[in-house]
């Protein structure tokens, strides 16, 4: 009988609801042929697509990534993989900054994989990361490259929009870089914060109050002049807007940004990523 079942039975018996979750995986190779990097392998599934859009000013090939579920939550996972055969050069970039969103129950996770081969030249520029109030990401970025490679590497987050007068108060926030020459681990980078994530971006030891910041790796044989001329790309820059340092050591260069709002970060990160690109501009999708 209806009447001998408590409404608290019936509550605790109701299964939760299965929430949809974004899944998207890319595979993103190129070769050279005829002294040209040209597209290799293109493979995608469920919410990850690639684009190759002309580049009319340059031989350089753009591969545009998008996630077309427009943003990340807990349980979503994503996976790329890019290559680059001996002697060619090309960028990856993504169509617009990737959004994580608040998390009813795990971590978005995001996978990148990317092989760099003898004598070639990888750009990794996607653009800027934001995290939103209760959102939960965990990245890794691993790299395989040749010692004669040259590898461009940058990741920039943002927590909250401050023209909205978000803050982001909770969450959390993982991220792994590993970078090897052929089997050989060269460099190794990792960054968690989570809990009261406001707090622990105010310390001096962290953001200082700083709401966005950037790491920016640069691994080749011209380590030395790459130091000076990236240091100097960041002369010029409103030191009440933004902050960053440089420094060289064992064929790396790594910079550190830290800046009050998106905006003022991606003022000084345009610069240094240029500087350290060879002098090119970033890809058009970058100013869209």
């Amino acid at each position: 009988m209806l009447d001998d079942i408590s409404p608290f039975d019936l509550t605790d018996n109701v299964s939760r609801p299965v929430m949809q979750r974004t899944r998207g995986a890319a595979e993103c190779t190129f070769k050279v042929r005829d002294g040209k990097t040209v597209l290799d392998n293109l493979r995608q599934s469920g919410s990850f697509k690639v684009r190759i859009p002309k580049t009319p000013t340059s031989d350089v090939p753009e591969a545009v990534l998008l996630n077309t579920a427009g943003g990340l939550t807990g349980g979503d996972k994503l996976a790329f993989h890019g290559a680059i055969a001996a002697g060619g050069d090309a960028i990856f970039t993504t169509q617009a900054s990737e959004r994580a969103y608040r998390s009813l129950e795990g971590d978005a996770e995001v996978t990148t994989k990317l092989r760099v081969g003898e004598r070639s030249r990888l750009a990794w520029l996607p653009q800027e990361t934001i995290m939103f109030e209760g959102a939960r990401l965990a990245r890794t970025f691993d790299v395989h490259m040749a010692a004669d490679a040259v590898l461009l590497a940058h990741e920039s987050v943002v927590f909250g929009r401050t023209a909205m007068d978000e803050i982001v108060r909770s969450g959390s926030f993982r991220d792994s870089w590993k970078i090897y020459h052929d089997d050989t681990l060269i460099h190794a980078d990792a960054m968690r914060v989570s809990g009261d994530i406001e707090h622990t971006l105010d310390r001096p030891a962290t953001l200082n109050g700083a709401k966005a910041m950037a790491t920016i790796l640069y691994i080749g044989p011209d380590i030395g002049e790459q130091v000076d001329i990236a240091r100097y790309a960041m002369r010029g820059i409103d030191p009440d807007a933004a902050k960053g340092g440089v420094s060289g050591w064992a064929g790396k260069l790594a910079c550190r940004i830290v800046a009050r709002d998106g905006a003022s970060l991606r003022r000084m990160v345009t610069p240094v990523l240029e500087t350290l690109n060879d002098g090119r501009a970033l890809p058009r999708v970058w100013n869209i």
